[in-house]
């Protein structure tokens, strides 16, 4: 069987690098990039930080009052808006230069892709590495990004590989390697395993890969379910056969409509969207797909268009997820809401392939 060499690439806290490319002074200080909520003030989540902002805490999801409390020493913090138009636009810059060099190009978010480069390398992990840094060294010159690339057999192994030396990092792991790789790991660094599955396995005296490679495939199936429980016997084994494969950009699913009556009524606009989800939820499954992304997409009266939109913290396919965070958009979009809403629309996108791994997400 023919030897793949996959590359993961990913980009380093990609929506404030944007915003240092935009404005080189950011570079010293501490950036978030935050999703402002129409409440004003400091209500909101952090969408991305810098590492300078790292260093004090700051992380993706956390309200950004508590963000500028943790920066409260430096006063030279910036927090701005998220401006996904502009970022998309880097993007697509940058999955331009990953595409030219790539056997097969599979997209993943603005900030990711896979690449299988097998035959352009000629199976070779050296002629992999040059070509690795010469990307690496492309994206920097003409968008002034870094980008941190995992090598190795498959797209599994890869990903855990680009996180293991962020930022800018390039790790090679060939397969005689594999095995060395992950025992070193803990847990957590096998894409999938969440906190409470992290904290189950704490309770069974399991920290490391290595640790975790003591039970078998029954012990798992019995704990987690039978798809959760494979899969983590594979992962731990690094075991992945999800090919490299194309993948459009961009793409969503959603569904509109117009209200038999113009409201900005909690109760019955929540009754529309519900049923909103339930029909975007059916397309979801139907291909096959998870979603990252959640918005909701209103037409006033006086035909006046707004949007809000919400990226969730994993990948999932799970309805009552997407009508939680549908009616939540709703409730912050109507709290300084004048005017009666005529139309209704719910969107999901930053899609994904179901794979094994989402179950252990989804089963906790």
């Amino acid at each position: 069987m023919e030897t793949r060499i996959v590359f993961h690439i990913d980009f380093d806290y990609f929506y404030a690098q944007c915003e240092e490319t935009r404005s080189p002074k950011l570079k010293s200080k501490p950036v978030c990039v935050c999703v402002f909520s129409d409440r004003g003030g400091d209500s909101g989540a952090i969408a991305t930080a810098n590492y300078t902002a790292r260093k004090y805490g700051v992380k993706s999801g956390i309200p950004i009052s508590f963000a500028k409390k943790r920066l409260e020493e430096r006063s030279d913090a910036v927090f701005l808006p998220v401006d996904f138009d502009f970022y998309e636009e880097i993007s697509e810059k940058a999955m331009e230069i990953m595409k030219e060099n790539a056997d097969i190009f599979e997209y993943v978010g603005r900030d990711e892709a896979y690449l299988d480069v097998t035959k352009r390398v000629e199976g070779d992990y050296n002629k992999a590495s040059h070509l690795a840094q010469q990307i690496k060294n492309a994206i920097r010159e003409k968008i002034k990004l870094s980008c941190s690339i995992g090598i190795s057999p498959n797209k599994l192994i890869s990903k855990i590989a680009s996180d293991f030396q962020k930022p800018d990092g390039l790790t090679i792991v060939s397969p005689e390697k594999v095995e060395i790789f992950l025992d070193q790991l803990e847990i957590r660094a096998i894409p999938g395993i969440g906190k409470k599955t992290e904290e189950k396995l704490s309770e069974m005296k399991l920290k490391t890969i290595q640790d975790l490679k003591k039970l078998d495939v029954f012990s798992l199936n019995k704990e987690f379910g039978r798809k959760s429980g494979t899969y983590i016997y594979n992962a731990v084994r690094g075991i992945d056969t999800d090919p490299v494969k194309e993948r459009e950009e961009r793409i969503q699913y959603s569904k509109i409509m117009t209200l038999k009556k113009d409201s900005k009524e909690l109760q019955f606009l929540s009754e529309n969207i519900l049923e909103l989800c339930s029909q975007v939820h059916k397309v979801v499954k139907m291909n096959n797909k998870m979603f990252k992304s959640v918005g909701i997409h209103v037409v006033e009266s006086n035909l006046t268009s707004k949007s809000k939109s919400r990226m969730l913290r994993n990948p999932t396919e799970n309805l009552e997820e997407l009508k939680k965070n549908t009616v939540q958009l709703l409730k912050e979009m109507l709290e300084n809401q004048t005017s009666t809403i005529r139309r209704l629309g719910v969107r999901v996108s930053e899609l994904s392939e179901i794979q094994g791994q989402s179950n252990i997400t989804n089963y906790f």
